[in-house]
């Protein structure tokens, strides 16, 4: 079937779906009013039958629908359904309608498996069955950086972009509105800290530059960051590690989990305050390097900085923001927006289109100079 089957609906109720690893999250929103939102967890053992991640469709898609039914949702209420982008190829920011190539790319998965993957797939599977369109909103891949921001040192491995860029580009909005400024005239660093960091210069809305949250940047709970890459070597010849034990370490068993044995940051703090010495200076280190990160963010923008935005999970930890926000008071206003409601800035990526306040892009939208630039003329 064609994946650009559109039907609309007079309504704003929006079903939202964010497929994570044993999670599929959820929520439908009238308007910008969340009507309910839940979750729906998944096992070692359901998941053990897929070979895959994208095997598990038909299986997420039934269990969806299901819980719908129980809770009295009928599909043709809806108005559109919008999921949690994938790692797809590189492009613009924006709420993209679900087309085949998005699929196939989710399918095939060439630049690596995830189960945001599954996303535009459920949505637009979800979508067809009552004829209404599908979305998703600034998927991890959004790419606007800079063509100075490209270059690693070397050519065989550019930098790119691998961002939280669906909650960093909501936050930004939500900044912009509190500071009394446009989206697109605000220049910020957006920190969104969790069990992945992704730090982003966002001038005038776009991500000019970005520390890749998978593989570089500051150590996370979870994620080893940027680390030296001659170290790195060695331990990759050294013949004492697969590929796949690598990969690990650096993502799933690096950062507080390598150090402390826990990703968990309060109970990490409440051993500091148990006067664990070594708890203290591990945590001190990551506020450390996120700090330097942020500041090299304020320097890709030239120093041209409204404020420093702190999101994301650990934002709501006391110990680790007051520490972090006297590290960088030198630069000036920090603004705290903790937590992260992806749900709803799903909804509201959809809605602008649904309003016609911006035009759903086509996927994969590129330009000129390098993998993507932003491009949000359409925008109004």
């Amino acid at each position: 079937m064609s994946a650009e089957k559109t039907k609309g609906a007079a309504s704003e109720r929006i079903l939202a779906l964010n497929p994570g690893s044993t999670s599929t999250k959820l929520a439908v929103f009238d308007g910008e009013e969340c009507a309910f939102e839940d979750k729906i967890s998944h096992t070692p053992l359901d998941l053990s039958n897929f070979e895959r991640i994208w095997d598990e469709y038909e299986y997420r898609k039934a269990m969806i629908l299901e819980f719908l039914d129980d809770r009295g949702i009928a599909l043709n209420t809806l108005a559109a359904v919008v999921g949690r982008g994938g790692v797809f190829a590189p492009t613009v920011s924006g709420t993209y309608a679900v087309n085949q190539q998005m699929i196939d790319d989710a399918r095939t998965a060439e630049r690596g498996e995830h189960a945001s993957n599954l996303g535009a797939v459920l949505s637009y599977g979800i979508a067809w069955d009552v004829g209404i369109p599908a979305f998703i909103v600034d998927p991890p891949c959004v790419d606007e950086l800079d063509s100075v921001a490209r270059y690693s040192g070397l050519p065989e491995v550019p930098r790119t972009s691998l961002v939280h860029a669906l909650n960093v580009k909501a936050t930004a909005r939500i900044v912009a509105e509190k500071l009394g400024g446009n989206y697109h005239k605000i220049n910020l660093v957006i920190a969104h800290l969790g069990g992945g960091i992704s730090i982003c210069a966002l001038k005038k809305g776009r991500m000019v530059d970005v520390t890749n949250g998978l593989y570089a940047g500051p150590f996370t709970p979870e994620r080893a960051g940027a680390v030296q890459t001659g170290g790195l070597a060695n331990m990759c010849f050294s013949g004492e590690y697969t590929r796949d034990e690598i990969e690990c370490k650096l993502v799933g068993g690096g950062g507080l989990v390598a150090y402390l044995g826990t990703t968990d940051a309060d109970a990490i703090v409440a051993r500091i305050e148990s006067g664990d010495e070594e708890a203290a200076r591990v945590v001190a280190a990551m506020v450390h390097q996120i700090a330097k990160e942020i500041g090299a963010m304020v320097v890709a923008m030239d120093g041209e900085l409204d404020a420093v935005v702190l999101t994301g999970g650990l934002a709501n930890n006391e110990y680790i923001i007051e520490r972090l926000q006297a590290k960088i008071a030198f630069l000036g206003k920090t603004v705290i927006v903790p937590g992260e409601d992806e749900l709803k800035a799903l909804a509201l990526g959809c809605l602008r289109v649904l309003r016609g306040k911006e035009t759903a892009k086509t996927y994969p939208q590129t330009v000129e100079g390098g993998p993507a630039s932003c491009n949000e003329a359409e925008e109004r």
